[in-house]
């Protein structure tokens, strides 16, 4: 009979931690505060992975991330507020003391207040997307993620940086993959003594057999220049991007193939060399200098002797 007596005394939820204006706020408040903030965190974790899941076919990836984590934050942030006065928290006094913080925050930090607002700009305008092939600022590789405040490219040696998003949005951004088609070129220089008009045939024929070498626009093979050792013949070739180095580099070597095939080669330079003998000089006008020396030298000698002597 002790036992029920006791029980009835002891309310573990309904311990008080601390008073407010609003009322004292038991453990059984704050465990709710923790359980719903829990669940809301989980929710949004799982119907993120869904619209990931079920967006993935529909929407490209550098669209639906920045949509996905607009929705995963806004959705905890409306959640943390509503539940603020389960702790006895006022949301629109701690809304006017975030305003206030924020106005002090934003004059020591805006460095973050720029990249947060270039990481907006850039998620929305898109010059870049994730998966490009970019050149930001001297840094060439791939765009692996754009965040609020940062962009990570990975090189093409394997190194990944991180970039302000400031940086980005501010700079000259080069999209190597930003349009379907890309063009690339040749110089080949041939012998003068090569027939042109054959090295431009046969280049011509290999490109036709390239099933990735664009007709529109036309490929064109032209002679551009006369120059000091070779008649210099311009390639110039249209591919889709995501085959135009194997194209360039193939198609490069099977040239190089064909005109040596063919008897065309690629001369070295060549300079002229033109050398001109003087007449041999008089051998008496060699021999004078020599003897005033001596004499001079005899002279000096002389000179030396009378002086000690």
């Amino acid at each position: 009979m002790i036992l029920p007596e006791i029980m009835p005394d002891i309310n573990f939820f309904e311990f008080v931690l601390y008073p407010t204006s609003k009322g004292p706020v038991t453990l059984g408040d704050l465990i709710k505060f923790i359980v719903i903030l829990s669940f809301s965190v989980l929710l949004s974790r799982v119907l993120t992975i869904y619209l990931r899941r079920s967006l993935k076919d529909r929407v490209s990836k550098d669209v639906g991330e920045p949509i996905l984590k607009l929705l995963y934050y806004s959705s905890l942030i409306v959640v943390f507020i509503s539940i603020l006065p389960l702790i006895g928290l006022d949301p629109s006094g701690l809304l006017l003391a975030g305003g206030v913080a924020g106005i002090v925050l934003g004059f020591a930090s805006q460095n973050i207040v720029g990249n947060l607002v270039s990481g907006c700009f850039l998620m929305f305008e898109r010059p870049i997307k994730i998966g490009d092939q970019v050149e930001i600022n001297g840094t060439a590789g791939y765009v692996t993620d754009i965040r609020i405040i940062s962009t990570l490219i990975r090189t093409y040696d394997g190194l990944l940086v991180r970039l302000p998003n400031q940086q980005v949005f501010t700079t000259n951004i080069t999209n190597i993959v930003g349009h379907p088609v890309r063009r690339f070129e040749y110089t080949v220089r041939i012998r003068y003594s090569d027939d042109a008009s054959a090295a431009i045939w046969l280049i011509k024929e290999l490109i036709d057999k390239e099933p990735f070498a664009l007709l529109n626009p036309a490929p064109s093979v032209f002679v551009t220049e006369l120059g000091e050792s070779s008649v210099n013949i311009i390639v110039r070739i249209w591919a889709p991007v995501s085959e135009w180095f194997g194209l360039k580099t193939r198609l490069l070597w099977n040239i190089k193939k064909t005109l040596e095939e063919n008897g065309i080669e690629i001369p070295f330079p060549q300079r002229v060399l033109h050398i001109k003998r003087h007449s041999e000089k008089n051998p008496q006008a060699i021999e004078e200098p020599k003897e005033k020396q001596f004499e001079e030298n005899e002279y000096v000698l002389n000179f030396e002797e009378r002086v000690l002597n």
